[in-house]
């Protein structure tokens, strides 16, 4: 998604979140001093031209694994729904978080050559202290926020509409959603509102979820 595109859309969920701006860049800044590295030639590369496959976390995806058809197909897992597959025997290639979620076997998947896409927003940076100096393998930074030279905003809010919008955005020949359960009435009011948000998002990048 173009800057200029997603502006509006940040400022919206801003405003209605009471999120600050300063906060997230405060943190997208830390986020790319301590980068290792910047992986984002790997990471078009492997999703340019490629039939991808979203696993997003809701409690349906177990089940939707079951009939889902991984093959020849690039799998991006939405932060804890990495586990999710890691423990079924599935190593996504990509895995977008904004390290909530995220354990030891995150670093042992990216140890095997999994693209860790890690987000930096307001409320997260005492986790991006922790556990960017960890990370090993290929990683690439991303925030909601104005971009930096090594920290990118392809689109995108929670984490399974980023995968999406980092799919599209990045060249995807074709970007499947398993995993999503928009309508979860188990969640409390701020995940509600970010279910709501993502089903826009979803909607703008032409998905109707």
């Amino acid at each position: 998604m173009k800057p200029e595109d997603w502006e509006p859309c940040y400022l919206r969920i801003l405003a209605y979140f009471g999120f600050s701006r300063e906060d997230d860049e405060r943190s997208a800044e830390l986020l790319s001093a301590l980068l290792p590295r910047d992986d984002i030639a790997l990471l078009k590369d492997t999703i340019r031209g490629k039939d991808c496959i979203v696993c997003g976390n809701a409690p349906s995806l177990p089940l939707d694994l079951k009939t889902a058809d991984l093959t020849g197909k690039v799998v991006i897992a939405a932060d804890a729904a990495a586990r999710v597959l890691f423990l079924r025997g599935i190593r996504p290639e990509i895995i977008l978080s904004d390290i909530d979620g995220m354990d030891d076997d995150f670093l042992t998947m990216n140890d095997a050559g999994t693209i860790l896409v890690l987000h930096a927003h307001g409320d997260n940076i005492p986790l991006v202290q922790s556990w960017i100096p960890k990370v090993r393998g290929p990683v690439v930074g991303t925030t909601q926020s104005t971009s930096l030279a090594n920290v990118y905003n392809f689109g995108g809010f929670s984490d399974g509409d980023r995968c999406v919008f980092a799919a599209h955005e990045l060249g995807a020949a074709s970007v499947e959603l398993i995993g999503f359960d928009l309508d979860d009435a188990n969640v409390d009011p701020v995940k509600h509102g970010k279910l709501m948000i993502a089903r826009k998002l979803l909607k703008l990048a032409g998905h109707d979820v």
